[in-house]
């Protein structure tokens, strides 16, 4: 599924701190293997659910490098991060327990941390 941020650009105006992860949760099969019809309350309460990232912070903080004997480098004050592994657009598997669920233009998402994640399918070969 291609996911665009075109939804009248509502997410455009969001920003994903940290290594946080912003998913918008896809729905799961509506039946059991054994043929069952599942009310939708009881696919929101697995433990592991799927969604598409739909935006992600910049990553892990790196500690700032501390040069108190090296006067004449320039300081450098910019934040650097370890990137993210996943991407947006990405389908993802996560732990529904770390997850906490936000209700934004009248859609349902997901802000995680990035280890709630437990697997992740690319259209792009990794």
């Amino acid at each position: 599924m291609n996911l665009t941020l075109t939804e009248d650009n509502k997410l455009k105006k969001i920003m994903i701190v940290g290594d946080r992860v912003l998913v918008k949760p896809v729905a799961g099969d509506e039946r059991t293997e054994s043929g069952l019809y599942l009310p939708p309350g009881v696919q929101e309460k697995e433990k592991v659910q799927r969604g598409y990232v739909m935006k992600t912070g910049p990553g892990y903080v790196l500690p700032a490098i501390s040069d108190e004997g090296d006067d004449w480098r320039p300081r450098e004050d910019q934040v650097r991060y370890i990137p993210l592994q996943v991407r947006e657009g990405d389908l993802v598997l996560f732990q529904a327990g770390m997850a906490t669920e936000i209700n934004y233009s009248g859609g349902k998402y997901y802000i995680m941390p990035h280890q709630a994640i437990l697997m992740l399918e690319r259209e792009e070969e990794i």
